[in-house]
């Protein structure tokens, strides 16, 4: 009886089975990096959408917090920077708190969104420092500003409007506030606070909330705050 004998693979076999498992691999590998792509881009987009709710929460806490000392504003737009005071969280101090936005030509997303804010005061020198600190770091920022200053999110740009009878204005047209404003329904006084306050958001393309694609992509978001206590014009 002939002796039989096992047959190895030949060197073709073996070259074709290489080139099998390397192709396998590499598929296997795009794979891999396309999920750890998606999921970057998701956890990126979610973190935006995060830092853009916080700023605009921050937003409507400063607004819903301020208050209105005897002899000092509580409200100031010069249309760069919008300074106001607002209680602290403890409610006992007050703060001077600040929101800009800082026009960036090098940025493909156009600037930030910016806030400052002051230490709790208890007394009106520390108030009126903080408050000139304010209008300071809304205009040339320094080493003595930047402690309190955090960046909210990119922006192309930014409009606040301010709600008076019946309608929307813009706070620095010469009749949002008149000389008999206090007496007048829906007037603030100089330095008052507005009955409401529309802020209007201009999002880069880059910016997860925006649809489209393109440099010229974008588009505003828009925030109404209400005053708490506004009943409105008696009819």
């Amino acid at each position: 009886m002939p002796s039989s004998r096992s047959r190895g693979f030949t060197l073709i076999e073996v070259l074709v089975a290489i080139g099998v498992m390397a192709l396998m691999t590499l598929m296997a590998w795009r794979g891999i990096d396309g999920m750890l792509r998606t999921q970057t881009g998701l956890q990126q987009r979610s973190d935006q959408i995060r830092t853009l709710q916080s700023g605009l929460a921050q937003w409507q806490v400063d607004l819903d917090q301020l208050t209105e000392l005897t002899g000092t504003p509580s409200w100031d737009w010069n249309g760069q920077v919008l300074r106001l005071t607002r209680r602290s969280a403890t409610g006992k101090d007050v703060q001077v708190v600040a929101w800009t936005w800082r026009n960036n030509p090098g940025s493909v997303d156009g600037g930030q969104w910016q806030r400052w804010q002051s230490l709790p005061l208890n007394k009106v020198n520390d108030w009126q420092t903080a408050w000139q600190l304010a209008a300071q770091w809304g205009q040339t920022p320094d080493d003595s500003t930047q402690a309190g200053q955090a960046q909210i999110h990119p922006l192309k740009g930014w409009q606040i409007f301010v709600h008076r009878g019946g309608s929307w204005t813009n706070p620095l047209s010469s009749d949002v506030v008149t000389p008999n404003a206090a007496q007048k329904p829906g007037n603030f006084a100089p330095g008052g606070i507005p009955d409401g306050v529309r802020l209007v958001l201009d999002l880069p393309a880059s910016s997860p909330l925006v649809s489209g694609t393109g440099a010229s992509a974008g588009g505003p978001i828009t925030l109404d705050w209400v005053r708490p206590t506004f009943s409105g014009p008696k009819s």
